[in-house]
């Protein structure tokens, strides 16, 4: 997969709280997050390459993001939606961690960077926009932490053949008194399949492109068959490998990341 090339990306927020907490951001120890939470990825591929495999028609517009080895929390990324008036697939750049329409302000989105299987459709920040708003993330890995007896491992996740992964998500625009508009997405997650076991104890739900249209609101679906959609992807389908600690800084953003290197 080719990387993008020399696009616009949007500045990251500072006050970015690492996966794992052992970073820090502007000098400063930053919180940790939830251990159930997915929170760091890679998007390297190519705007282009991405509207292919996701059957987004070329004159759709494309996103001008460049390619990004380390995506955290609050970062851009683009993410696929069904436009019903259009009756096609869109490619729109979001905002990491999901800001409910009714929240007083964004820093909620913190909390939402992944919304969990088990009771989505009961939860107040997830409920409408599971029913509503549904999203494709597009990623090529993800990174996730093992507990060792030395520290925490990171490893890289990817799908076997090292295609795009389309991870499902949610999406919401939350408009500010002043008028401001944000739109933002989180990433739903699962229990692990036996290969992500070994590694941590959730895993985003991975899915396959015969599920995508009715994830995606294209087909006809009810609740109950499209929390049937949120389960494990096939463990022999994926791969994983040890990478550098390197990956744990947001400040570290390179190809060099995801590059196997010996787990502790």
């Amino acid at each position: 997969m080719s990387p993008v090339g020399r696009g616009w990306l949007p500045p990251r927020v500072r006050t970015l709280p690492p996966l794992q907490g052992h970073a820090t951001v502007s000098g400063r120890v930053a919180p940790r997050y939830a251990p159930d939470m997915c929170g760091r990825a890679r998007l390297s591929s190519d705007v282009s390459e991405i509207k292919l495999v996701f059957s987004i028609p070329p004159d759709r517009p494309a996103p001008n993001i460049a390619p990004s080895w380390n995506v955290a929390p609050t970062d851009p990324l683009p993410v696929v939606r069904f436009d019903p008036r259009a009756g096609e697939r869109s490619l729109d750049v979001m905002r990491w961690g999901l800001v409910p329409f009714w929240a007083k302000d964004t820093k909620v989105g913190f909390a939402n960077i992944n919304a969990k299987a088990e009771g989505i459709e009961d939860r107040p920040a997830f409920r409408e926009a599971f029913q509503r708003r549904r999203c494709l993330v597009p990623v090529d890995n993800y990174y996730e932490w093992k507990k060792t007896a030395n520290g925490k491992q990171p490893y890289a996740i990817a799908l076997a053949d090292r295609g795009l992964m389309a991870l499902a998500g949610l999406w919401e625009t939350w408009r500010s008194p002043a008028g401001e508009r944000v739109r933002s997405f989180a990433i739903i997650t699962t229990i692990p399949n036996e290969l992500c076991a070994e590694i941590h104890n959730r895993m985003p739900v991975v899915l396959s492109p015969a599920r995508w249209p009715e994830w995606l609101g294209e087909a006809p679906t009810d609740a109950r068959r499209l929390k049937a959609l949120l389960v494990p992807y096939p463990a022999e389908e994926m791969v994983c490998w040890p990478v550098s600690a390197r990956v744990g800084n947001v400040k570290n953003n390179d190809p060099g990341l995801i590059e196997r290197t010996s787990a502790q």
